[in-house]
C-alpha cells in the first residue's frame, strides 16, 4: 500500500502559486516597462533666474540737434542787396560786416518823362542864373549904401548935415545887407533845385545810387547757418537774409507721445547717440514743453506729441562734426531703482485679468504662481510680490505649458 503525499511536499496541490510567481513577476516588469515607455516626455522650455539688481525704465525716441540761439538778420528797409561774400559754415565775429544794402534803383522811364526831367533841369539852371544875378545886384546896392554912409558920416562930423541924415544912411546899409542875405538864400534854393533835377535825370538815365549804403553787422560771434539770399538783387523790408548761430551751444529736441511725456520729469538723465561707432553724450531733460501738437505718424494716425528740450552735460569730443538739424537717438530714463527684484518680462502671463508666471520646482515641474508686477521695461519687470530671488521661471510660456507639466530647461 502506497503512502500518501506529504503536506509539505513542493509538488503538493497546496502550493500552486509557486508555479505562477515567475509569470506574475514578468508581467509586472512588462507593465512597468510599458508605463515608463508610454509616459509623456518632459517639455523643453527656456528658463531664467529671478534676481535682484538695478532697474531702469526708459523711453527711446529719435530727435534732432538745434542751436540754442539763432539770430536772423533781416533787411531794415527795401533796397538792393549786394552779393554776399559769406557762405554757409563761415565763421563771423561779433560786429563784423556781413551784408551791404544799396538804395532801391528807380524804375525805367519813357521818353516823355525823360524830356520833362530835362526841361525841369533847364528851368532849375535858369533859376540859379537869375539868383546869381540877383545876388550881384544886391551886392552892388550894398556897396552903394556903404559909400553913402561914409559920406554922411563925414558931413555929419563937419556939421554940414543933421544926425538924422546919418541915421538914414545907416538904416539903408542894413537894408542892403539883409537884401544880400535874402538873395544868397534864394540862390541856395535854386542850387538845390538844380541838384535835385540833375539827380533825378541821372538816375533815370541808369545811374546807380552808391551813396547811403546800409551795412548789416553780426550781433554775435558764430557761424553762418543759413544764407537765404546768395545773389545780388532787390529785397523788401523785413525779409530774412542770413542766419547766424554758435554751433558750440547746441541742444537736442525730442518729441514724445503726450502720454509718455507726462511720465518724464525735468532733470531726467538722457543718453544721446549721434551715430553708429561714435561716442555717446550724457545729457538731461531741461524742459518739457507745456503744449502739445498734432503729428501724423507713418501709419497715417494723428498723434498728440510734446517736445522735450534736452541740454548736453558734456562737450562733444569732435565739436566740428555736430551741427544744427543733426539726427540723434535719445534714451530717456524715467525711473531708476538701485535694488529691485527682477523677472524677465517674457515670463509674464496674463490670465483672467491677473499676472502669473510658471515656476520650475525641484521636481522639474512647472507650477503656476500669481505675481504682482511693478514697473516694466523691455527686458525686465519689477516684481512686488509672488517670487523670491533664485527661483527659476519659464520664458515664453505657450499653450503647451500647464500646471504640473514636467519640463526640461534648455
Amino acid at each position: 500500500m502506497n503512502a500518501s503525499a506529504s503536506p509539505s511536499s513542493p509538488t503538493s496541490p497546496a502550493f500552486p502559486w509557486r508555479r505562477w510567481l515567475p509569470i506574475g513577476a514578468a508581467a509586472l516588469a512588462l507593465a512597468a516597462l510599458l508605463a515608463w515607455a508610454l509616459r509623456p516626455a518632459p517639455l523643453p522650455v527656456q528658463s531664467a533666474t529671478v534676481q535682484r539688481g538695478p532697474f531702469e525704465q526708459t523711453i527711446e525716441e529719435d530727435g534732432v540737434l538745434r542751436l540754442q540761439q539763432r539770430y536772423t538778420l533781416a533787411s531794415p528797409t527795401a533796397g538792393e542787396l549786394q552779393r554776399p561774400g559769406l557762405r554757409v559754415g563761415d565763421n563771423v565775429a561779433a560786429g563784423e560786416a556781413v551784408l551791404v544794402l544799396r538804395p532801391v534803383a528807380p524804375g525805367l522811364i519813357d521818353a516823355r518823362t525823360r524830356a520833362v526831367l530835362q526841361q525841369r533841369l533847364g528851368s532849375a539852371q535858369a533859376a540859379l542864373a537869375a539868383a546869381d544875378a540877383q545876388v550881384a545886384r544886391q551886392q552892388v546896392a550894398l556897396t552903394q549904401a556903404r559909400l553913402d554912409l561914409q559920406r554922411q558920416q563925414a558931413l555929419a562930423d563937419a556939421h554940414f548935415v543933421s544926425p538924422a541924415a546919418r541915421e538914414q544912411a545907416e538904416l539903408a546899409q542894413r537894408q542892403a545887407q539883409q537884401a544880400v542875405a535874402a538873395a544868397q538864400a534864394e540862390r541856395r534854393v535854386a542850387a538845390f533845385a538844380r541838384s535835385e533835377a540833375q539827380a533825378a535825370l541821372s538816375l533815370a538815365d541808369g545811374g546807380r545810387a552808391d551813396s547811403g549804403l546800409w551795412t548789416l553787422r553780426s550781433p554775435v560771434a558764430g557761424r553762418v547757418i543759413t544764407l537765404h539770399r546768395d545773389s545780388e538783387g532787390p529785397v523788401s523790408a523785413g525779409q530774412a537774409l542770413l542766419d547766424i548761430g554758435d554751433t558750440e551751444r547746441l541742444e537736442a529736441v525730442v518729441d514724445l507721445l503726450s502720454g509718455d511725456a507726462a511720465r518724464v520729469p525735468e532733470g531726467a538723465p538722457v543718453t544721446l547717440q549721434i551715430g553708429a561707432g561714435l561716442p555717446t553724450l550724457r545729457a538731461h531733460v531741461a524742459r518739457v514743453e507745456p503744449v502739445a501738437f498734432t503729428k501724423v505718424s507713418a501709419l497715417g494716425i494723428e498723434e498728440q506729441r510734446v517736445n522735450l528740450r534736452i541740454a548736453l552735460d558734456e562737450p562733444w569730443p569732435e565739436r566740428r562734426a555736430l551741427g544744427d538739424g543733426y539726427r540723434v537717438d535719445a534714451r530717456i530714463v524715467t525711473l531708476a531703482l538701485r535694488d529691485a527684484l527682477l523677472v524677465p518680462t517674457a515670463a509674464l502671463l496674463r490670465e483672467n485679468g491677473r499676472w502669473r508666471v510658471f515656476v520650475v520646482d525641484g521636481a522639474s515641474r512647472a507650477r503656476l504662481r500669481p505675481v504682482t508686477p511693478g514697473a516694466r521695461g523691455p527686458e525686465h519687470t519689477v516684481v512686488e510680490s509672488g517670487l523670491q530671488p533664485g527661483e527659476r521661471v519659464v520664458l515664453y510660456p505657450g499653450n503647451g505649458v500647464v500646471e504640473g507639466q514636467r519640463v526640461v530647461e534648455r
